[in-house]
């Protein structure tokens, strides 16, 4: 296994199991653990620089998000994650982010338009260091706001079942140039929509958000993918010549 870990750089707003999870997992969605690599407990937990407990509490959490399967007698292994998986979970979650936004626009009080200028604030010298752990933390915690807005319980209910498979795909799309400075700008657009009361540019904004941000992950993927394709046609012609 080549390295394609990062060593944890101890953060105390996380505990250590989540940030070996946000580690593994990012390598996963960035295409550098292939669908069918198996993940052997004591390399990673030598990559990363930490003990083995925390590895294994990120390879269940990740089987959660369907990122990891088991095995039995095996072991655990990355999962094939489909384009028609993402598609499915950005169908739903579009639909349920649209929903909210509108609802929100009717019924959000200023306290909790204060926090999402608090959190776009807290978010912008994040962008152009490309910190993404803590990027895709106040952006969960952004649209998490929207959610609470709606003041539907079952709306909110969904989404929280939903929530692993919602944030194995979170950050994919973040790291693609020019992407972060694309989603802040989405992030004033709905949050403009919003403390206007105008339900129905609020639903386009995040619709926009969302459709871009899947854009921009599946060409992640490709653009991965076809690199993968290229360096393995060099490898093979450097070991045919």
């Amino acid at each position: 296994m080549e390295n394609k870990l990062e060593k944890i750089q101890l953060d105390a707003y996380k505990p250590l199991r989540e940030l070996v999870t946000d580690n593994i997992r990012h390598a996963i969605l960035q295409g550098s653990f292939p669908p069918g690599m198996r993940l052997m407990e004591l390399q990673l937990a030598s990559e990363i620089g930490v003990s083995r407990t925390p590895v294994r509490e990120a390879i269940r959490a990740l089987e959660l998000e369907g990122l990891v399967v088991m095995i039995p007698r095996r072991g655990a292994y990355v999962a094939n994650i489909s384009i028609k998986d993402i598609n499915e979970v950005y169908e739903v979650r579009t639909a349920l982010e649209v929903l909210a936004a509108g609802l929100a626009a009717e019924r959000i009080d200023d306290d909790e338009l204060e926090e999402m200028e608090r959190i776009l604030v807290a978010m912008t010298p994040l962008t152009p260091e490309n910190d993404m752990d803590k990027l895709v933390v106040s952006d969960t915690k952004f649209h998490d706001i929207i959610y609470n807005a709606s003041r539907n319980g079952r709306l909110i209910s969904i989404v929280n079942n939903l929530r692993e498979q919602i944030n194995s795909i979170r950050g994919g799309s973040m790291g693609y140039p020019g992407r972060l400075a694309e989603m802040m700008d989405e992030h004033r657009a709905i949050v403009d929509a919003i403390a206007q009361r105008d339900a129905d540019a609020a639903q386009q904004a995040v619709r926009t958000h969302m459709e871009n941000a899947e854009r921009t992950l599946l060409k992640t993927i490709e653009e991965n993918s076809l690199a993968d394709e290229a360096k393995q046609a060099k490898e093979k012609d450097n070991q045919n010549g």
